[in-house]
Parts: structure tokens; C-alpha cells; sequence
């Protein structure tokens, strides 16, 4: 099985000169950049997923993850954004665990899109985010709203669907309170994707809360519902 130190060598042929401390700069999260770009990462990731089973794959991730590598971070989630993961309990399991630890948007908007993936192929796992929807961490509160991003885009929804849809908005409206950047972000992201489904609710959204967006996110939502 490789390991995780095998696979961040694997990346070093591809380390852009001065490209970790502009990442440093940018992510303002204190760890080790290597300054790989992200297509090398996704590359990487991709060739180790098809030599392994589901659980050397979880291991590494694991490992990765634990390194505290920018780019170990990036690649343990990609290892585990996969709509067919079986079995799936134990990437489950570490991705509840990555989401208290995120401290970054580009990483947080890895996990969450992972967690997207293990949500989508057990959809009752939404009582865990529910949880998260009450955290003091802004990235935890984030990665609620940002896994059921899916519901968002779905056409002709089924009555579990139709759920998740709506409390997803609840949520939303709660994060209206929260001025900081990443959570009107995450609710931006979410009323864009959901506007070319149902802009009616997305309308009736803005009536209610929208005095609590800040502008400039206000306006990339009526832009989409025009």
C-alpha cells in the first residue's frame, strides 16, 4: 500500500517556484504548502484511486489528511469524492472528523464536495449535518449548507428530496445572521444553483432575507433569477 509520504513525493516533480507562499498568503491557514497546482494534484489522486480497494484508499486519505500538507489535505479528499464508494461507513467516519478541522475555503469546499457524494448515496446521513448546522465553526456550518448543494440543482424531486430542499433553505435563513464572508458565500452559492431550478422560492427567499446579504452577493443572485 503507499503511503502517504510516497504519494507527496510523488508530487514534488510538479512544485511551481514561489508558489507556497503565495498559497500561504492566500489560504492564511498555517501548515505546509508545497506550491503543486491543483490539476497535478487531481492527476495524482486519479492514478493512486485506480491501483487500490476502497479501504487502501481510505488509509491513505487518512494518512494524507493527518500529514497536515496543504496538498495532502486537497488529495485525501479527492480520494474520497466518489459517487460509488463501497463499502462506505469508514470514509463516512473520516469525513465527520475532517469537517470539525477546516480552516480554509479551498479545502473546506473539497470536503464538502465529498461529503456531498456520501450524502447523495445515503441521503438519512443528513441527520449529522444537522448537527453541524449548530457548531461554533463557521467552516462546519458552511460544509452543512455546502453538502446538500445537490438538492439545489435536482429537477423533479421526489418527496425526500423535496425535504432536504427545504430545510436546506431553513438553514440558510439562519445563516442570514452571520455577516462574515465564507457563510454569505456558502448561502450565494446555494440560492445561485437552486435559481435555475425554482426561482420563485429563491425570489420569496430574498424578499425575506435578502436586506441581510451583503450587495455585491445580493446581486449575483438576481442576476440568475432576471
Amino acid at each position: 500500500m503507499k503511503t502517504a509520504d510516497e504519494a507527496l513525493k510523488e508530487l514534488i516533480p510538479h512544485i511551481v517556484a514561489g508558489k507556497d507562499a503565495q498559497m500561504q498568503s492566500f489560504h492564511k491557514a498555517e501548515r505546509i504548502y508545497l506550491g503543486v497546482p491543483t490539476p497535478a494534484i487531481e492527476a495524482a489522486q486519479k492514478a493512486w484511486r485506480d491501483q487500490m480497494s476502497v479501504e487502501e484508499r481510505v488509509e491513505l486519505a487518512r494518512a494524507l489528511w493527518d500529514g497536515d500538507v496543504f496538498e495532502g489535505r486537497i488529495a485525501a479528499a479527492k480520494l474520497l469524492t466518489q459517487a460509488r464508494l463501497r463499502p462506505d461507513d469508514v470514509a463516512w467516519e473520516l469525513l465527520q472528523s475532517w469537517v470539525t478541522q477546516i480552516d480554509c475555503a479551498a479545502i473546506a469546499d473539497q470536503v464538502a464536495t465529498a461529503v456531498q457524494k456520501r450524502l447523495t448515496a445515503d441521503p438519512s446521513r443528513i441527520e449529522i449535518l444537522r448537527t453541524w448546522v449548530e457548531a461554533d465553526s463557521l467552516w462546519t456550518k458552511c460544509a452543512a449548507l455546502d453538502a446538500t448543494l445537490p438538492w439545489a440543482k435536482m429537477n423533479n424531486l421526489k418527496e425526500g428530496d423535496e425535504a432536504i430542499r427545504t430545510e436546506a433553505l431553513t438553514w440558510a435563513a439562519t445563516y442570514m445572521a452571520d455577516t462574515t464572508w465564507a457563510t454569505q458565500k456558502a448561502v450565494t452559492t446555494w440560492l445561485t444553483s437552486l435559481a435555475k431550478h425554482d426561482a420563485e422560492r429563491v425570489k420569496t427567499f430574498l424578499a425575506d432575507h435578502g436586506e441581510a446579504l451583503r450587495p455585491s452577493l445580493r446581486k449575483d443572485i438576481e442576476k440568475r433569477i432576471k
